[in-house]
Parts: structure tokens; sequence; C-alpha cells
């Protein structure tokens, strides 16, 4: 199984390019952040609590997040693979996506690093806070966002190096050009 997990700083690209690796592909799509979405606008349980977290730009316990994917990817039994898209966010998480993917004898085949400047970040969140209304892509919450991308999410890009499935993808330019990048990398695998 192909198992993407795509990587970056918030506005940085993955759902766009998630979105184009799942049609070239053929794999299933894992998206933290629809997810919740999905659990906030039907005001679950886990909706609720995760509308407090994310309201106040902090990320939601290990645990409860594994235990959505582990939910979500056991429904995927067929599938040619996954593109995890804002998962893992922490060494933890990267740690515990392993192990539960080493439980369904699998891995994580290649860790996709979508990397743009922190500018370039800020003007596109603000953007698709404005033509998209997503509360959470406000000047405030950005900078709580990216503060907490760069202490505590960051530090991913050694852990899958460490691993050997890093790799680097220049995040700006054009959306061709990017996946471009994106498809060299995977067909290398």
């Amino acid at each position: 199984m192909l198992n993407i997990v795509i990587f970056g700083a918030p506005g940085s690209g993955k759902g766009t390019q998630s979105e184009r690796i799942i049609e070239k592909f053929g794999l299933n799509h894992i998206s933290t952040g629809d997810v919740l979405r999905a659990e906030i606008k039907n005001e679950t349980a886990l909706g609720k609590t995760a509308k407090g977290y994310i309201d106040q730009g902090q990320l939601l316990p290990d645990e409860l997040i594994i235990n959505i994917l582990a939910s979500v990817l056991d429904g995927m039994k067929e599938s040619k693979g996954v593109i995890f898209d804002g998962f893992p966010r922490t060494i933890p998480q990267a740690e515990a996506l392993k192990v539960m993917l080493n439980e369904r004898g699998q891995d994580v085949s290649v860790m996709l690093d979508l990397d743009v400047p922190e500018e370039e970040l800020v003007t596109r969140l603000l953007k698709r806070g404005e033509e998209c209304g997503r509360a959470d892509d406000n000047m405030e919450t950005i900078k709580k966002r990216l503060l907490v991308y760069n202490t505590q999410t960051s530090p991913l890009k050694e852990y899958y190096k460490k691993e050997g499935k890093y790799q680097y993808i220049k995040g700006l330019g054009t959306m061709e050009g990017i996946f471009s990048d994106i498809v060299s990398a995977v067909e290398s695998l």
C-alpha cells in the first residue's frame, strides 16, 4: 500500500495537492481537518470538544486523533493506499501512526514536505478566509497556528529524515509545477 503523509504549514497547499495525488494514484484521503470540521458542523460530542481546542489554536490530544484515524482507515479495506492530510503534527503522533499502520501490516511510504515562506502562508490564509468564510483563517488564529506549527510540528521533518521517508517539495510556483515535483517523488518510491 502507498501511504503518503502530506506535510506543510497551514496554507501550504496540502488540500489542493492532496486532491491531485488522490486522482493520479487512486488513493483514499484522510484529512483530519475535514473529519473534525464535519464533527463540529454536526455538533457531535467530539465536534464540541474539538471546537474548544481549535478555537484556541491548539492541537487536539493525540489519543483522540489516533482513534479517529484508525476508525476511518479500517473502513478503507480495499484501498490502494491513503494520503494523510494534516496528520501527524507532532513526533508522538508520528510514532503512534507508525504503530497503528504496523499493526495493519503497513507503514508510511513517504512524507512530502510542501515548503512555503511564512509571509506567503499568511497571504494565502487571509485570502482563503475571505473567499471560503473559514473562521480559523483570521490574523490572530493564523499567528497561533503558525507558532504551533513552528514549535511542535516542524520537528517532524527530522523524524521522517531519520526514517528515510522525507521528501522536500518547493511549495511556490504553479500548481502544475508543484504537482509535477510530487509525482516524480512518489513515482521514485
